[in-house]
């Protein structure tokens, strides 16, 4: 089977969250299944773009509203990701240095979705799969069914994954006619609440529909950013499957950014070291709990809440504890974290910035990942960090409760609450003080997590499962 995997973003090439994640390792693992799998993703001005050989494999033009772009396609060379990777070049449109931000987005990745489409109308075969994620790339179902020139294609099935519903590209009706001609008839699918909905369009055309975590979708069918009616109706064609992490990535034993590779059964020693280098480069107490949030900081991950969390958490319990922030987003919250370092530098760290490496030496590091998202559709941090045999604290929400079983209950082997709050972290924190103390409960917790299986292997052949229902 030939799938072409079509995404925004695709680590290590160019992420800004979980979506890369997925782009990168799931396609990695189809070929390992005995498939064909290729991505192709914007060419953003990135590192990666300029440290790998490319060769030009097509070139194009095509008109959008009253303009005409030409579009180039390059292919990496020598394989590095285990997959073919295709990335679209268009001068003055794509090749920028971030993934998103820009007031001209929605013309961004139109033009995007239109040279992949015109690129694969090129192709001397079909195939078998065109499996897009997110809003980024969810007008291709659509395209491909309804607009005059890619009628050809409207019998390769498709499908459609959802990572977040909260962002659906949504579009005035001018920008419909940027679309290469369409079926007028058919404008109640790009239709949702009065306006052009990606999303929602995407849900409507797609073959199949699935999310990142199978309670992430029965979320969604209660709460979706107004697309909840939606996804209920469309239900017989949604499912979830439960993302994997890359184990050649994620792997204590073999990760290069770590001071000491270790495995389940050195946990405890090798844990111990990667936690002093920690803590001397911080200059922090190595034989204090050492807390730590990753991932942006933004309303989504709850970060709003961290400032007055740690403030609040060393005014109750004193400093018996170390906490580390890694991540960026709100400028308002970033202020807040950093000012936070003039009251308890002995004690807290923040570090405002993505940084892959420092990322890896805190799963290594720490003791407990704390997760107090109001939207986790899966969520990889805290399979990450129980590879890393690291306690995961999270909220009970999407792949976090698919995820994490409470350390309370049979088999349990992390630190569960119910709602995005002060309170309810707090308390999750003075439930991980007790833990912390009780080394031989810590010690057997911390091997069960790490045996745990997460790897991509059986969502991988999940997704095939499910291409082949839709074969035609």
């Amino acid at each position: 089977m030939e799938i072409l995997h079509v995404s925004a973003e695709c680590y290590p090439v160019a992420k800004a969250g979980g979506l890369a994640d997925v782009v990168g390792s799931l396609p990695k693992y189809q070929q390992e299944l005995g498939h064909i799998a290729k991505v192709v993703m914007p060419m953003h001005r990135m590192s990666f773009l300029y440290k790998n050989e490319w060769e030009v494999v097509h070139k194009g033009w095509f008109r959008m509203g009253e303009s005409s772009f030409d579009f180039t396609i390059i292919k990496e060379k020598q394989n590095k990701l285990g997959f073919d990777l295709y990335c679209v070049d268009i001068h003055g449109l794509l090749d920028r240095e971030k993934i998103y931000g820009y007031d001209d987005d929605t013309e961004r990745f139109l033009a995007f979705q239109v040279s992949v489409l015109e690129w694969l109308s090129k192709w001397n075969h079909q195939p078998d799969v065109v499996h897009v994620h997110d809003h980024h790339t969810a007008l291709i179902p659509f395209m491909m069914k309804h607009c005059f020139a890619y009628r050809h294609l409207s019998q390769i099935p498709t499908i459609l994954t959802i990572h977040n519903a909260q962002y659906q590209g949504w579009m005035g009706w001018d920008k419909a006619t940027y679309l290469p001609a369409w079926d007028t008839w058919k404008w109640g699918l790009l239709e949702w609440d009065h306006t052009v909905n990606s999303l929602a369009c995407g849900i409507k055309c797609a073959d199949k529909v699935n999310t990142v975590s199978p309670g992430y979708m029965a979320e969604l069918m209660q709460s979706a950013n107004g697309l909840e009616h939606l996804i209920s109706h469309e239900s017989s064609k949604c499912s979830g499957i439960l993302n994997g992490i890359d184990y050649s990535v994620w792997n204590p034993e073999t990760d290069t950014y770590i001071l000491d590779n270790y495995s389940v059964e050195d946990a405890d020693s090798g844990k111990k070291l990667n936690k002093k280098k920690l803590c001397d480069d911080l200059q922090f107490d190595i034989n204090l709990p050492l807390f730590v949030f990753i991932g942006r900081l933004v309303h989504e991950k709850a970060a709003d809440l961290l400032p007055a969390v740690i403030s609040s958490a060393f005014a109750r319990f004193g400093p018996v504890f170390n906490f580390v922030v890694l991540g960026n987003g709100m400028k308002q919250v970033e202020e807040a974290l950093d000012y936070l370092r003039n009251h308890w530098f002995d004690y807290y760290h923040s570090q405002i910035e993505y940084n892959e490496k420092f990322s890896h030496q805190l799963y290594a590091g720490a003791d407990f990942l704390l997760m107090p998202s109001r939207v986790e559709p899966c969520g990889l941090n805290q399979m990450y960090s129980m590879r890393y045999g690291t306690v995961p604290m999270v909220r009970r929400t999407g792949g976090l409760n698919d995820t994490v079983i409470d350390f309370g209950e049979k088999e349990g082997y992390g630190i569960c609450f119910n709602h995005a709050s002060i309170d309810d972290v707090l308390h999750a924190m003075e439930r991980a003080l007790g833990l912390y103390r009780d080394k031989d409960q810590f010690f057997q917790i911390r091997e069960r997590m790490m045996r745990i299986n997460n790897s991509w292997e059986n969502s991988a052949s999940s997704y095939i499962a499910l291409y082949q229902s839709i074969q035609k």
